[in-house]
């Protein structure tokens, strides 16, 4: 950030929590420009005064709408149309499937709620502004909070990608993008077999249990991602 004051906005459906961390962010020298307990507003006040780093909770408060919805939709949103503004999560959802999916969706980093101090927000928010990507470590969780690691750049992992064929590593992006094998297949114009086939070698090369632990490694590896899905 160059030394100037990080912006962040908030999305929170908790009073308390909003101004408390608001004050805390204030205090280390940051700029809260938004805080926000619903998607409508919060948007609109984004749009005024665009932020560095937005902190989205998923699971909002919201009469008649399913909780989850609010959050997804201001990620969506920013990931549409304000590119430039890191994501920061944070959640009490553990399910591995939505931290797929925000990340499919543009989260710069997902943090879970409980356990989390005031401090390791902060320290998370600096990292996330200065193009790191921050998740929960592991994804076989077994406790609410596991800390958070930040993306490396290629020079750091790069011998992990270097096992890959360019082939491979399309069909890796594509899953960090959330596309299911049929996607995929259309998108690069061979059979859903063939897909599987470079899929079944992605995973004896890098070594994942899962499809969920292949797209959020594929993040960590900072495999580029299709510009459309």
């Amino acid at each position: 950030m160059n030394g100037a004051r990080i912006r962040v906005a908030i999305l929170d459906d908790q009073q308390v929590f909003r101004e408390c961390l608001g004050a805390v962010l204030e205090g280390v020298g940051m700029e809260v420009v938004a805080s926000c307990s619903q998607t409508a507003p919060f948007l609109a006040r984004v749009r005024e005064s665009v932020p560095d780093v937005a902190m989205l909770d998923l699971r909002l408060d919201v009469a008649g709408r399913d909780e989850k919805a609010g959050g997804l939709t201001a990620l969506q949103c920013l990931h549409d149309f304000y590119p430039g503004v890191k994501t920061l999560v944070m959640s009490g959802d553990r399910d591995s499937a939505v931290v797929e999916q925000c990340l499919s969706v543009g989260a710069a980093g997902y943090l879970w709620k409980q356990g989390v101090g005031l401090s390791e927000v902060v320290e998370a928010i600096q990292r996330v502004a200065r193009g790191e990507r921050l998740m929960p470590l592991g994804l076989a969780w077994t406790s609410p909070f596991q800390g958070f690691q930040p993306q490396q750049e290629p020079v750091s992992t790069g011998g992990e990608l270097g096992k890959l064929t360019l082939r491979e590593r399309e069909v890796l992006g594509y899953i960090a993008a959330g596309a299911d094998n049929l996607k995929i297949a259309a998108c690069l114009g061979i059979t859903e077999r063939t897909v599987k086939a470079h899929i079944t070698s992605i995973y004896k090369k890098l070594g994942p249990e899962n499809r969920t632990q292949l797209a959020v490694l594929a993040c960590q590896l900072g495999v580029q991602r299709p510009a459309s899905v």
